[in-house]
């Protein structure tokens, strides 16, 4: 079995170490995740500054952003990005019955939230490949063609930390350990 070493600063490869402190100020420590990406510095690069672009020059609201990356994570099955992205989601002030749907894969009470949910499955599952009557109901729900292009840089964002998790068998972070999740075996959006 490969293990994979989740670095600190004084480990990683010297590309790394400045986006690792840079993740030390604002998280107060390393996560497991970054930890991992920084053997790699341009993947980690990559991931902090698509999560970058995502937060702060994306259409959505903090609670549509993590819908986006939760439904994704969902999909993926990634045990680790759930964790992680409840305990954000919670912090920035999602309700408690979205990151509650969004973990059991139970509908969503707002229909707007709930077709966001509905049309990253799609996506997801279809590779991209959704079809012309899918995308229409995305924007019939009150999204824009700019929504549709910012739910593929969402899906890939998660898409670099969901397969490194996966391949990696990142370690989950102590912070996270209460929220561990693993998909239900029969909900809804399976």
């Amino acid at each position: 079995m490969t293990t994979f070493q989740t670095h600190t600063l004084e480990t990683a490869p010297g590309d790394s170490r400045p986006l690792l402190e840079r993740a030390q100020k604002t998280y107060g420590a390393i996560p497991n995740l970054l930890a991992i990406f920084a053997e790699s510095p341009a993947l980690l690069g990559a991931y902090l500054q698509l999560g970058e672009l995502f937060d702060r020059q994306t259409a959505f609201d903090a609670t549509e952003r993590q819908v986006v990356l939760m439904s994704a994570s969902y999909e993926n099955e990634c045990g680790y990005c759930m964790a992680a992205h409840s305990a954000i989601a919670l912090r920035q002030g999602v309700a408690e019955a979205v990151v509650e749907g969004l973990r059991d894969g139970t509908h969503l009470a707002d229909a707007k939230l709930e077709a966001l949910r509905d049309f990253v499955r799609a996506v997801v599952r279809k590779r991209g490949w959704v079809a012309d009557d899918e995308v229409e109901t995305f924007l019939a729900a009150g999204y824009t063609q700019r929504h549709v292009l910012e739910v593929i840089l969402g899906i890939g964002m998660k898409l670099l930390s969901n397969f490194t998790n996966h391949i990696a068998k990142t370690p989950l972070d102590h912070p996270f350990q209460s929220l561990s999740w693993t998909r239900p075996a029969d909900s809804t959006s399976a």
